[in-house]
């Protein structure tokens, strides 16, 4: 019989014990220079932002919700106008809606728990303007036919990108797509910093400029005023972080398929569990597992199983999807979306557990469902 271990969902303290001689490095040398913000850091990391993601500009912002609000403003987006969203996805994709002047409609998900095409070409009326698609945990949403409809449509896209950093669809990465995107570095993604922060990537210079105007007090890449505009720049001290991670980022998206693949080797008998994909199923997809979120049946019973078993789990955004909460003045239902939230579980998945810590996880699932 296994003795109990912790596997944390996620040991935040660990990164910076992990990375202290690193991190105590960059402190040093930013500091040293006077580099706190827009200086050479930054410049450096979005160019490796946008030559990551195949794309023409990127610009480091304060957080990945300011990176959608900037691109919906740089759009043009106007009081009153729709946009199509996934309603499995953070709140920000919709506040961000909200505070460019717009409408979110959030509209009901796939098999593969992003957004439906078909609900998409159904919630399009009069009012539509855009399409927001979110790549959700690591893998990129069906983009060929949603560019198609857009197209077909005359509808803009922003892509929700936060968690999808190096994903791609048919060899192509998430936020290349669209009209612009947004990433997040938030601490506990593939690529974080110790902080928010954020970055816009685009092919459309003109979107660059406005974008840039807005996140840097209406100032142009020479520093004269354009336009109104306010303060959401990416700080240097976390540019530089920024920059260390994405030294050795295959590496951590190359550990992370790693450990979702032993998920689902050991996991794809039991019939009470929904898997993602594994890593290798479907080439189509190159997903980078930002998450490991299944389905079960019995979730909240095994969700306690595994913290008595000392194993973390997760229920995103508060068991949730967006149009669920209705004091936000939602009052529609999206069968699918409803039935996902009813059954998902997040395992833990990072760069601190180790083989064991997963195989760990597993035994304890395949106790509860044997028991």
């Amino acid at each position: 019989m296994s003795t109990t271990q912790k596997v944390p969902f996620f040991d935040y303290s660990r990164l910076f014990l992990d990375n202290k001689e690193v991190l105590k490095a960059v402190l040093e040398d930013v500091g040293t220079r006077g580099a706190y913000i827009m200086q050479s850091d930054l410049v450096k990391f979005e160019k490796q932002l946008s030559e990551y993601t195949g794309t023409k500009f990127a610009i480091g912002v304060g957080n990945a919700t300011d990176g959608l609000e900037l691109s919906w403003m740089a759009i043009g987006l106007e009081k009153g106008d729709e946009v199509i969203i996934s309603s499995h996805t953070m709140l920000a994709t919709a506040s961000a809606i909200i505070t460019a002047g717009g409408i979110p409609v959030p509209v009901d998900i796939g098999d593969d728990g992003l957004i439906d095409v078909d609900a998409v070409q159904n919630a399009i009326g009069p009012r539509t303007v855009a399409i927001s698609p979110t790549h959700l945990n690591g893998r990129t949403c069906d983009m060929d036919n949603l560019m198609q409809l857009a197209n077909k449509s005359g509808l803009a896209v922003v892509e929700d990108a936060a968690q999808a950093l190096g994903s791609k669809f048919r060899n192509k990465c998430a936020g290349s797509f669209g009209d612009a995107a947004s990433f997040s570095f938030y601490p506990a993604k593939v690529l974080g910093s110790i902080g928010d922060g954020g970055g816009v990537v685009t092919n459309n210079r003109v979107i660059f400029e406005k974008v840039f105007q807005l996140h840097d007090h209406g100032r142009n890449t020479f520093g004269e005023v354009k336009s109104w505009g306010r303060n959401s720049r990416l700080d240097n001290f976390q540019a530089a972080i920024l920059n260390s991670g994405f030294q050795n980022y295959e590496s951590v998206v190359k550990r992370r398929r790693a450990i979702a693949g032993i998920y689902h080797s050991q996991l794809k008998e039991i019939d009470e569990l929904n898997l993602p994909p594994a890593p290798d199923e479907d080439p189509d997809h190159f997903d980078i597992y930002q998450n490991y979120e299944l389905q079960a049946i019995n979730r909240d019973h095994l969700k306690l199983y595994l913290t008595e078993n000392g194993v973390g789990t997760l229920i995103q955004w508060g068991g949730k999807a967006v149009h669920q909460w209705e004091s936000l003045g939602f009052q529609i239902k999206l069968p699918k979306t409803e039935a996902f939230f009813r059954k998902c579980l997040m395992l833990p998945i990072n760069m601190f557990i180790t083989d064991e810590d997963v195989y760990y996880v597993c035994e304890q699932i395949i106790s509860f469902y044997r028991n």
